[in-house]
């Protein structure tokens, strides 16, 4: 396995769903992580479940700028430097609401949560590991199905998961002078809190309501970790992890 004994991570989101499991997953398998979400409570208890490994919560709101300075901030000075951002944190919105419908200050937040966020940590986290010796470092932002395909009545998550697709492309670009690896990751229906509708009934494209198979979210934070442990001279630019049987491949 690579020694990661000395290698330190950002995880936004973290503390419950998809962040819980990668940064879990991190921490058990020796990276020392930072631990970043608006609820101090749920970031304790991400920390509590690898008590014996090194992390560091910090309540950060990643759509806000001096948020996310401090967050970077505390972890160099805790662990000396960045090697990994999982840009993960994110929010769907009013469910089920037409775009007629949709209040402005409903797509305002989703749209600073799900992409100016993953902008202003991506920035951060570039501004480090630009300048930070050994040089270099990697980014994985959690992207979506849906940054491939929407579901019905989620404009303000389907445009900012497609915007995020460009963010990534952008900044792999941008990063390879550098030594800095950007790719992302499109999950699809991982069991965790956010998605425990889609076992009783999620609408469909055709207007049915139907159930949808789900992962088990530990699948998610193993296919992070591999992408996260490769040298950086390579990268998994995009990854697609989904449940095997969701309605997405052929739509149905």
């Amino acid at each position: 396995m690579t020694d990661t004994s000395s290698k330190i991570a950002v995880v936004t989101g973290a503390g419950s769903g998809i962040g819980r499991a990668v940064a879990v997953e991190l921490l058990r398998a020796g990276w020392s992580v930072a631990l970043a979400g608006r609820r101090p409570e749920t970031l304790e208890g991400t920390a509590a479940l690898a008590p014996e490994a090194a992390s560091l919560a910090v309540r950060t709101d990643v759509a806000r700028p001096d948020d996310v300075a401090a967050l970077f901030a505390a972890t160099v000075d805790r662990f000396g430097r960045v090697d990994l951002l999982f840009n993960n944190a994110g929010t769907f919105g009013p469910g089920g609401v037409p775009v007629e419908d949709l209040p402005y200050e409903a797509w305002q937040h989703v749209v600073n949560t799900n992409l100016n966020g993953a902008f202003l940590c991506a920035q951060a986290a570039y501004r480090q590991m630009k300048g930070q010796d050994p040089q270099g470092g990697r980014i994985i932002n959690n992207g979506s199905i849906s940054a491939h395909t929407p579901r019905p009545h989620s404009a303000p998550y389907t445009a900012t998961k497609h915007a995020l697709t460009g963010l990534t492309k952008s900044l792999s670009l941008d990063g390879r002078p550098y030594r800095i690896a950007v790719g992302q990751i499109d999950i699809g229906n991982a069991a965790t809190d956010m998605t425990a509708r889609m076992q009783t009934g999620a609408l469909q494209a055709n207007g049915e309501t139907a159930p949808e198979p789900v992962m088990d979210v530990a699948d998610v934070a193993r296919t992070v970790r591999h992408m996260a442990e490769l040298p950086l001279e390579a990268n998994v630019q995009f990854a697609t992890v989904l449940a095997t049987a969701m309605p997405y491949v052929g739509r149905g």
